[in-house]
């Protein structure tokens, strides 16, 4: 099993957007400039310091975990978000197959920018 992104298999942006779609949509919007959900928007995502989205009620877990979000960060955040940032406010339990969090990160990459 893929445990760091360099290994992990290549992401397909049509299966990750199926994947945010089922999983991430009811609380997520991904496009820039897109309304607060129950979790943040996440247009802009990567590059961006976790806690920071102007506008939106973060825990202070959140906040101060201080996480620079990339391929590497969100590949293993996605595994078991709350095992990440304990005390996250994310109510999600992980994608824990490495298929499924490179297409989710492909898609974001693409859907975020």
């Amino acid at each position: 099993m893929a445990d760091v992104f360099s290994a992990a298999p290549d992401g397909n942006i049509a299966a990750g957007a199926k994947i945010f779609k089922t999983k991430c949509a009811q609380c997520h919007v991904s496009e820039k400039g897109g309304g607060h959900k129950q979790g943040p928007n996440l247009g802009g995502l990567f590059g961006r310091v976790s806690g920071t989205t102007e506008g939106f009620s973060y825990s202070a877990a959140n906040k101060n975990k201080g996480v620079l979000w990339g391929d590497d960060t969100l590949y293993d955040y996605l595994l078991n978000p709350k095992k990440y940032i304990p005390g996250t406010k994310m109510v999600f339990a992980g994608l824990k197959k490495p298929q499924d969090r490179a297409d989710l990160i492909a898609y974001l990459k693409d859907s975020t920018a």
